[in-house]
């Protein structure tokens, strides 16, 4: 899971609740103090959350823009039904991000919106962007409403091997143990592992994760864990979508336990797409080097 740095929201920012056609979801806001350049909707991945993105609000709001990241449907303060697998397959999270889409863009002076989506996330937006496209290629479709796209420590299908064992096994064990006892296992595991126990977080950061993750809504990762050792490869699909005038960017550390990075690089030459490998960084780039992953943010979407 992404571990955000820290938790206190800089000046710019606050939290709030976004409200859509599909419902309210809960995330963070980061305004500029002058004028709207241009706005952006970050989409956070398996288990994680809005506060993934919390070190990338202030230097992407300093630069003028108008950021809001969310907890998608069934994560930590959004929340969703406990008994609907149907709610948390990606055609229906895709159609959360279409619809928080169309509330950002309805607020006054957003500015061109850029959409980015970590992880899981990653194919969360995708899915959004393959529907609007076969709405605009139909007779009367509206262009797309987005400036850009990124694609950020995704792949394009199933996880590593080695990862979807693990998450198999989650979602194997997610109907008979609860989040609680999960949690431990997780915790001992990691205790055990030296190099990630060398890492452990701050003790406010460490209690965050464990209310996050008892937070999460068991339906949401059993069906979205399940996408991300089964999902299929759309990228030809999407290369279509880029190719008719969305930019797009595949963005990723140089190591990622997730998706190999060849195999991020190889994407995003079918694609078509920018592609940008922070230096010391992993899977979350956005939280491991905000400064180096803003950077690349604004050149794309400059």
């Amino acid at each position: 899971m992404s571990t955000p740095p820290f938790l206190t929201l800089p000046p710019s920012a606050r939290a709030l609740r976004v409200v859509t056609a599909r419902g309210r979801f809960a995330a963070l806001r980061a305004e500029p103090a002058g004028a709207v350049r241009g706005s952006a909707l970050l989409v956070p991945g398996f288990t994680g959350s809005k506060e993934d993105f919390i070190a990338l609000l202030e230097p992407l709001a300093a630069a003028g823009y108008r950021v809001t990241a969310v907890d998608q449907r069934g994560q930590y303060e959004t929340g969703g039904p406990h008994d609907d697998p149907a709610a948390y397959t990606v055609a229906a999270l895709g159609a959360d991000v279409r619809a928080l889409t169309a509330a950002l863009a309805a607020e006054d002076g957003t500015g061109p919106l850029h959409l980015l989506g970590h992880s899981f996330g990653g194919q969360v937006v995708r899915e959004a962007v393959l529907a609007a496209a076969a709405e605009a290629a139909a007779p009367g479709g509206a262009a797309l409403p987005w400036a850009s796209l990124t694609l950020m420590s995704t792949g394009p299908g199933a996880i590593d091997p080695a990862e979807a064992e693990r998450t198999g096994l989650l979602v194997e064990v997610l109907p008979t143990m609860g989040l609680e006892e999960i949690w431990q296992v997780i915790q001992q595991m990691e205790q055990a592992d030296g190099e990630r126990a060398r890492r452990l977080p701050s003790p406010e950061v460490a209690a965050f994760l464990h209310r996050r993750w008892l937070a999460n809504v068991p339906q949401a990762l059993i069906t979205t864990g399940g996408h991300l050792v089964a999902a299929p490869d759309r990228v030809a699909e999407l290369a279509a979508a880029v190719a008719a005038g969305l930019p797009a960017l595949v963005l990723s550390g140089v190591h990622d336990y997730a998706w190999p990075v060849p195999e991020q690089t190889a994407m995003a030459e079918r694609l078509g797409a920018r592609r940008v490998v922070v230096a010391d960084a992993g899977h979350s780039p956005n939280a491991e080097q905000p400064a180096a992953t803003a950077e690349a943010l604004l050149a794309h979407w400059g």
